[in-house]
């Protein structure tokens, strides 16, 4: 073959690859990526019809309100410092959905995610043929990460719920290892009004014989996790008492932690993430693996194998620098405790003389206690609205930051984009600013991040 008609070919290939990948996206976003039914039968049976590829290895499951997705990238990145092979599945994604699904640390290529979906479809239309409530988006993909795992293989597949934990399309795994992280009021729509209620949701996911790692929680989350906890004869191992942090130090780039895990104390890890919330999840990943590896009284991790998988952690969209001059930093806070959390780590970790956030949230969302625990801590707020189809209408947001805010602290911009120049312009203004600390912090929704990720990153 001449080289040119190589190139032609070769073209052609490429072209036919991204029109398959812009078929199988556009199949996924007609399901609805919001369309929720709970009811675990259709994946139970999708699973079954695919010969159940979530059997084919262990697994790590987590739930939570805040730091799922963290903690299962640093799970990920300590169970690949020991030499196995990792599937992670989280959610949702930045920019492409093909981020949910990740082996090795890095999700699966175009072509791969392709033949994944081509895999499962001829099942789905079958299911959706028998029953009365089509296969939901996040069902899809969840049967697509889990034969995707099997077709690998991997050695291990680290798996965030997507939705509360008993109804949630994960909750197939009955994983020997179940992770909760720190939970609090979110999505009560659909999990309960309560902390107690969304504890009992969440506290699905621990099965049988199970090893549960759960952060600290509110007094009102306990009694429900200790009740399921009992029920089913799983073992607790409970931050602040089987293991924790014990000392962290603020540092270039991140902070250096010292952890009490189940089986041994962990000196000096660099992590290169900021925030005492990161730190406190870098301790659950930590026990999570040694719970899932059986270390104890006569073994621990190797610790040079924990400094490199924490070393190697990364959590795009959580306190993320994407600009300087003035710093720009995004996170994707989206309820009051995460917004809390992001706060505690602003005031710690930067030394900002000007701050000017820019926010848009989801209609579901307490905007206005988001609203509330930001308030002290910047100069001003630039209103907008992100892409989702759910997304807080920029004016109906802007009445509750008024509310919040003084007047001449709020401005509206409709485009993302415009807010963002908006905000670096207020920031500018201040005649200090020659003098550096000054900051924007573009928050409020994963979507709004992953927005801001991609208009800053071109």
């Amino acid at each position: 073959m001449n080289v040119n008609k190589r190139h032609r070919n070769n073209a052609g290939n490429t072209a036919k690859a991204s029109e398959q990948l812009e078929e199988v996206l556009a199949a996924l976003e007609s399901r609805g990526q919001g369309r929720m039914v709970p009811d675990r039968s259709r994946i139970v049976e999708l699973l079954d019809l695919l010969g159940n590829p979530q059997k084919a290895y262990p697994s790590v499951h987590l739930t939570g309100t805040n730091g799922k997705t963290s903690t299962a990238r640093m799970i990920d990145s300590l169970l690949r410092a020991q030499g196995l092979r990792v599937g992670r599945y989280t959610s949702p994604h930045l920019d492409s959905p093909a981020e949910r699904i990740s082996v090795d640390g890095e999700p699966i290529d175009d072509e791969r995610f392709v033949a994944a979906y081509q895999d499962v479809a001829p099942y789905v239309e079958l299911m959706d043929a028998r029953n009365d409530q089509p296969v939901t988006y996040f069902e899809l993909m969840t049967a697509m990460a889990f034969a995707a795992f099997a077709d690998t293989p991997v050695d291990v597949a680290v798996v965030e719920v997507g939705l509360g934990g008993t109804w949630d399309a994960t909750n197939v795994l009955e994983a020997a290892v179940a992770v909760i992280t720190p939970i609090g009021l979110d999505h009560v729509e659909l999990l309960g009004p309560t902390i107690a209620d969304i504890a009992t949701e969440k506290a699905g996911i621990i099965h049988p014989g199970s090893t549960v790692v759960a952060a600290i929680q509110p007094v009102e989350a306990v009694e429900p996790l200790l009740r399921r906890v009992a029920e089913v004869g799983a073992n607790l191992a409970r931050e602040g008492e089987e293991f924790g942090v014990m000392e962290r130090q603020i540092a270039v780039g991140g902070q250096v932690l010292w952890l009490q895990g189940l089986a041994a104390r962990y000196e000096e890890m660099f992590l290169p993430l900021q925030g005492a919330h990161q730190a406190q999840n870098a301790a659950v990943a930590v026990a999570a693996v040694e719970a899932f590896l059986g270390a104890g009284a006569d073994r621990q991790l190797e610790l040079e194998a924990v400094r490199e998988g924490l070393a190697d952690a990364s959590s795009p969209g959580r306190l993320e620098r994407v600009r300087n001059s003035p710093t720009v930093l995004l996170d994707a806070a989206h309820n009051p405790a995460g917004m809390q959390v992001l706060v505690d780590a602003l005031r710690e970790e930067f030394a900002f003389s000007r701050l000017v956030a820019v926010v848009a949230m989801l209609s579901d969302k307490d905007a206005t206690a988001m609203l509330e625990v930001l308030e002290p801590y910047v100069d001003a707020v630039v209103i907008t609205q992100n892409s989702s189809p759910r997304a807080l209408p920029a004016d109906d947001l802007a009445a509750l930051a008024v509310q919040v805010f003084d007047r001449d602290r709020v401005e509206v911009e409709l485009r993302l984009d415009e807010a963002i120049e908006a905000a670096v312009r207020r920031v500018d203004e201040n005649p200090d600013a020659a003098f550096g600390g000054q900051g924007v912090i573009i928050t409020g929704s994963v979507v709004t991040v992953a927005d801001a990720r991609r208009l800053l990153k071109r």
